[in-house]
């Protein structure tokens, strides 16, 4: 089945030496062993290629408290698979960590703690955009894209922020200390990622099957170039609200155009 599943995340569009970040659902490979879609993955990358996938801890109880070392992500069987893995490492952020293995794995994940939101510059799904890389959905369709949250840091849509939060954070050593950070807010406000696929061609973005789900494959420098640029046009273009409240939104910015 490994062999199987190389083929069919060649055929997508990964290649040796690729950087590669994967959301999933893990239900729909259909197939029972996760070790058979990261063997699938790491073979097909390569010894030079990097695998990431997010680890985020958004639904934490209690909300203000994070180790590094234990708080599981809330994201999926896989990435929490992924994470509990040997030889995973894992980025420092109370809310937004990714974890991966590969060649340049720290490089990626190092400097995440030094951000104050959860997408900064230092983040690995901003270092994903810098880096050339690629974001593998599986079996999840195209919304639940966290680089996204990177690309509207570039462009501070008004919804994007929420209040400041001081969490305690435990990193990998077991020091602990506490951090302020500025969250992203959202409210009411649906993501709509999706709408990328009609910005991306078929080479920026790429659809095929994998095991038994539809998996597409999005270069992040295109998701970015056209995501920023439709951002600036309109700010609410990635998310959406009931039509009277949206209109209500954006009178202000209209007012001072």
């Amino acid at each position: 089945m490994k062999s199987l599943l190389s083929s069919q995340l060649q055929a997508l569009g990964i290649q040796a030496g690729d950087i590669v970040l994967a959301h999933s659902s893990f239900k729909s490979l259909g197939i029972r062993d996760p070790e058979e879609i990261l063997g699938a993955l790491l073979d097909t990358l390569g010894p030079k290629g990097t695998l990431l996938m997010p680890a985020l801890t958004y639904q934490q109880q209690p909300r203000h408290i994070h180790d590094a070392r234990y708080t599981p992500s809330c994201v999926g069987f896989l990435t929490e698979y992924f994470r509990q893995r040997p030889g995973t490492r894992r980025s420092l952020h109370p809310t937004h960590s990714v974890c991966a293995v590969g060649s340049q794995a720290q490089a990626m994940l190092e400097n995440h703690g030094q951000d104050t939101t959860p997408c900064g510059k230092n983040s690995p799904f901003n270092q994903l955009i810098e880096r050339g890389g690629k974001i593998l959905m599986i079996g999840c369709g195209l919304r639940p894209n966290t680089t996204m949250h990177a690309i509207e840091e570039y462009v501070c849509p008004p919804y994007l922020f929420g209040a400041e939060r001081e969490y305690t954070i435990t990193d990998q050593d077991g020091r602990t200390f506490q951090k302020t950070y500025r969250t992203h807010g959202f409210g009411d406000y649906r993501q709509r990622y999706d709408r990328a696929a009609g910005l991306l061609n078929e080479t920026e973005l790429r659809t095929g099957q994998v095991g038994n789900a539809t998996c597409h494959l999005i270069a992040a420098r295109a998701l970015h170039r056209v995501a920023v640029a439709k951002m600036q046009e309109d700010p609410f273009y990635f998310v959406e609200l009931d039509a009277d409240r949206l209109e209500e939104a954006r009178a202000p910015l209209s007012q001072n155009q």
